[in-house]
């Protein structure tokens, strides 16, 4: 493939080795967000080897969490942590994986595009990575590239030869490597171990690419001397090594690799001048963080909590609701199936306010409308998420509408009340289109994915945390509150506080003469920032403060 690069964008590529979940994406993100502190603008993409088109339809157990863009989306929890650490927004183009490459390369043979050739890993798929790559040309003064997965997995190799070939097709003033690894401390021995790193690098020496920065996750400092020996069996410059060592707040990373001078180093090897960085507000962040005036307790009911990923957006913006309160977050996790069968409440019973998040599959349901019933009769500020919201309306037409075996039909197909069900139709307002449904097609197909408009209603809890009356939030569900039931509910108590423009699509639930019950269609974790805290979360976590007086 000939790249006739525009020389807009600088190339940062990203790799790791050793073992996986080093830290790759915060890493990524923690130096977009200190080339933004320098006045530069950065986009970012994650190259994920796995052979899913994307990871909606994946275990939460294998993936963790699905994030969800503006423009609709499935992507890689890492998406997340992009957005939260800079001002970058990210889209379709921002995420690829080996199966969405392969299944293009085939739709491009089918279509006779490659004139009966033989379609081969090289340069068919390769050039397609290399097409994905340089669709980021010109969005920013730098794009971050992070290859998922460890050099040397089979399934990346692929990955790694685009990014050696698109070094000789940007050049060296264009593009930059920079290799994650593991400098581990045994402490039976009381030494720092420096072989996992040697062996990570000759990895990525046989693949073609010769690292320019290495950043090395550790428990402990790495000190000159230790520096000076993986440089020289890394072939690489000693002040070209950089030591992540662990944090207790990741927001902490950016300030460390500015501490190591990493950000530095990264625009003296692309030949970028700038000014000083404004660290400051990063500062400021980690401070506010580690002395908090006011502590407070949320109940996390729900399926996965044995499994911190899968809420991962959702654990940050809770902090981030924190923060904006001055106080610190403590999470606990309760799971919704204890509470089945007559389980106990009473590890609710000393919670300051009760979320249950979004979800699918009838799994542990019937838990998380006992833990919404006792947020409703004890006054307990609760906040629903999707899945939520709707169990949070099933809840109240069983108990307090009168409408006995109230459902969603997704749990109870033949429900004698459908107050929650799968809507055909909508107009989507984004493109002007009417959107249908059809369940006869792929599981990620029938969803209503990504950023959709919502008129909230005056007077109301919603209102009053944005402090506007038109919001756009994103979407990632099947099934929707039923309008047959609208008024009956409304009769009965529960205020419908948001709605789509044309009020065919229910978004906010909210009850009346409750402290602060708010349930949502939509996911708010997705859009909020550690300096910039959603809306309902700042709310959420300040009803829950009030509520401990």
């Amino acid at each position: 493939m000939d790249i006739q690069a525009s020389r807009k964008t600088k190339f940062i590529f990203i790799t790791g080795g050793v073992l996986s979940s080093l830290g790759k994406g915060l890493a990524a993100a923690s130096i977009g967000a200190l080339l933004e502190s320098r006045g530069m603008t950065v986009t970012f993409q994650k190259l994920d080897p796995y052979i899913n088109v994307d990871p909606g339809t994946m275990n939460p157990f294998q993936h963790g969490e699905v994030y969800v863009t503006d423009d609709g989306a499935e992507t890689d929890l890492d998406m997340g942590h992009y957005e939260r650490y800079t001002k970058a927004v990210m889209g379709r183009i921002n995420n690829y994986t080996s199966g969405r490459i392969y299944y293009s390369v085939i739709m491009k043979e089918r279509r006779g595009e490659y004139l009966g050739g033989t379609v081969q890993m090289i340069p068919h798929i390769t050039d397609e990575i290399k097409r994905s790559v340089m669709q980021l040309d010109g969005m920013a003064d730098v794009a971050i590239v992070e290859i998922g997965g460890t050099v040397g997995d089979i399934e990346g190799l692929p990955f790694i030869e685009a990014i050696r070939q698109l070094r000789g097709d940007l050049g060296r003033d264009y593009s930059l490597f920079i290799h994650l690894t593991l400098v581990p401390f045994i402490k039976t021995a009381g030494e720092i171990k420096t072989k996992p790193t040697q062996h990570s690098v000759k990895e990525l020496l046989a693949a073609g690419i010769q690292p320019d920065i290495l950043i090395c996750r550790t428990e402990t400092p790495l000190d000159a001397g230790v520096k000076k020996k993986i440089a020289l069996f890394c072939n690489i410059e000693a002040e070209a090594v950089f030591t992540a060592v662990d944090v207790d707040n990741i927001y902490e990373l950016p300030l460390r690799l500015h501490e190591e001078g990493a950000d530095h180093r990264i625009l003296q090897k692309l030949g970028i001048w700038t000014g000083a960085p404004n660290i400051a507000p990063w500062q400021d962040l980690v401070r506010r963080s580690k002395s908090p005036s006011r502590s407070v307790t949320i109940g996390i009911t729900g399926k996965y909590v044995e499994l911190k990923e899968a809420y991962k957006s959702l654990h940050e913006a809770l902090i981030h609701g924190g923060l904006a309160c001055d106080a610190k977050v403590h999470l606990r996790y309760i799971a919704a199936d204890d509470l089945e069968g007559g389980g106990s409440v009473n590890e609710l019973a000393d919670c300051d306010g009760i979320l249950v998040p979004g979800g699918f599959g009838s799994r542990g349901t019937e838990g998380k409308i006992r833990a919404i019933q006792h947020a409703r009769e004890s006054k307990v500020p609760f906040f629903g998420i999707c899945l939520g919201m709707q169990l949070a309306v099933v809840e109240f037409a069983r108990n307090v509408a009168g409408l006995e075996g109230a459902d969603s039909v997704e749990l109870n197909p033949a429900t004698a009340h459908p107050v929650i069900y799968l809507m055909k139709e909508w107009f989507d307002f984004r493109s002007g289109r009417t959107e249908t449904r059809d369940e006869r097609s792929d599981m990620g197909g029938t969803l209503r994915l990504g950023a959709y408009p919502c008129v909230l209603q005056a007077n109301s809890l919603a209102h009053a945390a944005y402090a506007q009356s038109e919001i756009s939030e994103r979407h990632r569900h099947r099934y929707e509150f039923n309008t047959l039931y609208r008024e009956r509910l409304e009769q009965a108590g529960m205020v419908i506080s948001g709605s789509s423009p044309d009020g065919s699509l229910v978004e906010i639930v909210e009850l009346g003469g409750h402290p602060w019950f708010l349930g949502c269609q939509f996911h708010p974790e997705f859009k909020s920032k550690p300096m910039l805290p959603h809306p309902l979360f700042r709310a959420f976590i300040a009803a829950a403060l009030a509520h401990q007086l």
